[in-house]
């Protein structure tokens, strides 16, 4: 599994690159704050919102922690997605 950084997502979208930043947690979770520029899908929403996710460029994905964004990679992963990253530490480390 591909991880990345909060801090590495952070100096990247501050050096204005566009990257696709996918939160899979749950609505009451992104109501405290999220990622600018995020796609909020919640891990139970994403088999049918898979059409939102490109499907062979980087997308992070983004949780809480890490544990549920690892388990939305699994699954993206075995629907034929590439270049999946797991934001480890989740929100959780992300300081904004």
């Amino acid at each position: 599994m591909d991880t990345i950084l909060p801090s590495a997502v952070k100096d990247r979208l501050s050096r204005g690159e566009q990257l696709t930043i996918i939160d899979v947690r749950e609505e009451e979770e992104v109501a405290a704050g999220m990622i600018a520029g995020a796609i909020h899908i919640p891990l139970g929403e994403l088999p049918e919102r898979l059409n939102e996710i490109p499907k062979a460029e980087e997308v992070i994905l983004v949780c809480r922690s890490g544990n549920r964004s690892g388990r939305a990679l699994g699954f993206l992963e075995a629907q034929g997605y590439k270049g999946l990253k797991n934001m480890t530490g989740g929100m959780l480390e992300w300081e904004d």
